[in-house]
């Protein structure tokens, strides 16, 4: 059966860079679309999110890579905005809500110390921006869960 959408040729200009854990995909559609007004954005879900593209942890390799392929998407659909996106729990939300992929990374490291992880991550993220995302413009959310389950979207200060 086609769809009732039809393709478009032009492109959307942001670039959202989000965990591919399947819990948060309507919530993170919501806020994307409801409080940052996008009609219509680039995916690039991955293990980790914005995470993916950073360095901490033991696989420097896959870090450069993801870095890599978010820069050619850049260039490629001439990207004028990147969101990068994290997530995890609040001070008292489920422990389980914490990013698998940061917990691979950091295996040990409590719930606390992976968000102060992310906050660093993003940080350097930004020190670097121009190396995977060009001259966009870079912000940097964080998915919160909190211990009723509700998600909240915290924008990171991540000094742009």
């Amino acid at each position: 059966m086609p769809s009732r959408n039809k393709w478009s040729v032009d492109r959307p200009h942001t670039l959202v860079i989000a965990c591919s854990d399947g819990r948060l995909q309507d919530q993170t559609d919501e806020f994307l679309h409801n409080e940052l007004g996008l009609a219509g954005f680039d995916r690039f879900y991955v293990p980790g999110g914005g995470g993916a593209l950073a360095s901490s942890g033991p696989d420097f390799f896959r870090a450069v890579q993801m870095r890599t392929e978010c820069a050619y998407l850049v260039k490629l659909h001439e990207v004028e905005r990147v969101i990068l996106m994290f997530h995890g729990p609040s001070s008292k939300g489920p422990p389980d809500a914490v990013c698998a992929d940061y917990r691979r990374k950091l295996p040990n490291a409590t719930p606390i110390h992976l968000a102060e992880r992310q906050r660093l991550d993003a940080l350097e993220l930004m020190k670097i921006r121009h190396e995977w995302a060009g001259t966009a413009e870079v912000a940097a959310y964080l998915a919160e869960v909190s211990d009723t389950h509700h998600v909240s979207f915290l924008e990171l200060d991540v000094g742009t």
